[in-house]
């Protein structure tokens, strides 16, 4: 009768290494957990975007481990040789430069191709920008749909904007500081007039939440620089319309007049007598629709 002790058997039973996404500060180094620090001591390699930048992190907490370099541009050769090392045994953390890998981060091809190769997957939660933005925002959140960053050009942005138009849950994006302004100028004039929230430097020193419709914020956000990632809250369709008994041409008017004041940097004054000269309709006509339509 055969043994099940063979050694051929043994080595078949051999436990690889683990894979591990974990969570780091998105702003303060103090935001992060101690089963997320101890996590990253015990791992012989830790993934990386930026090394530098998580040196920082490491050299805080006096964390000495091998580091990797893994972002969008190698990815594609560094996940194999990441799996071939979680076969040899070893333990293997996946960090990105702020929060939870994976979301709206590089990642899921690793963990795609370690499941594939049954090698463990945890997770160690911690820090969000988008999760910590919903939480502060003051608006209903339930339900929500998180979509990431959108595309860059803008027609392919209003594109993606017209399919979410109907949108009746909580909408949340991610946008660099460089194309938020032009992007809630498309939110206005698409989406219409909504309740909005900004989350700025989250967790940072300069931490803000800026809230109001979309049109009060983009007129806001024109006036200031912008620093850091931000995290940008769109509130659900409301009945009848982006504003509750809003017509659609109030939602329009709302559109020109920001588009006017932010694009052209006019005054509010200056963009309805712009606007009357361009459609036609009487100044004093405007300024009571626009009177009618400010909080």
């Amino acid at each position: 009768m055969p043994t099940l002790n063979s050694d051929k058997n043994h080595a078949a039973d051999t436990v690889p290494g683990e894979l591990f996404l974990v969570a780091t500060p998105i702003g303060n180094l103090e935001d992060i957990t101690f089963r997320a620090v101890r996590t990253l001591k015990e791992a012989e390699l830790i993934a990386c975007e930026d090394t530098r930048r998580t040196k920082i992190l490491l050299d805080h907490y006096a964390i000495q481990a091998e580091l990797l370099s893994y972002h969008e541009h190698n990815e594609l050769t560094r996940a194999p040789e990441l799996v071939l090392r979680m076969e040899g045994g070893a333990r293997v953390a996946l960090v990105s430069d702020a929060g939870m890998p994976i979301i709206s981060d590089p990642g899921y091809r690793l963990v795609k191709l370690a499941l594939r190769h049954n090698i463990r997957v945890t997770p160690i939660p911690g820090a969000s920008a988008f999760v910590a933005t919903l939480a502060a925002a003051g608006l209903p959140v339930e339900p929500f749909r998180f979509l990431g960053f959108l595309p860059s050009k803008k027609s392919q942005r209003i594109a993606r904007l017209r399919e979410l138009a109907g949108a009746r849950e909580m909408l949340v994006f991610y946008e660099a500081p460089h194309r938020a302004v032009e992007m809630i100028r498309d939110l206005l004039a698409v989406l219409g007039d909504r309740e909005t929230v900004v989350g700025r430097e989250v967790t940072k020193l300069h931490e803000e939440f800026i809230r109001g419709r979309s049109s009060a914020v983009l007129a806001l956000l024109s006036k200031k620089p912008l620093k850091g990632e931000l995290t940008i809250l769109v509130g659900p369709l409301e009945k009848g319309g982006a504003k509750s008994g809003a017509a659609p041409d109030e939602v329009r008017l709302r559109a020109q007049i920001a588009e006017l004041m932010t694009s052209r940097h006019l005054t509010e004054r200056e963009a309805l007598k712009a606007l009357a000269r361009t459609t036609g309709v009487p100044r004093s006509e405007l300024y009571r629709r626009w009177q009618l339509l400010k909080p």
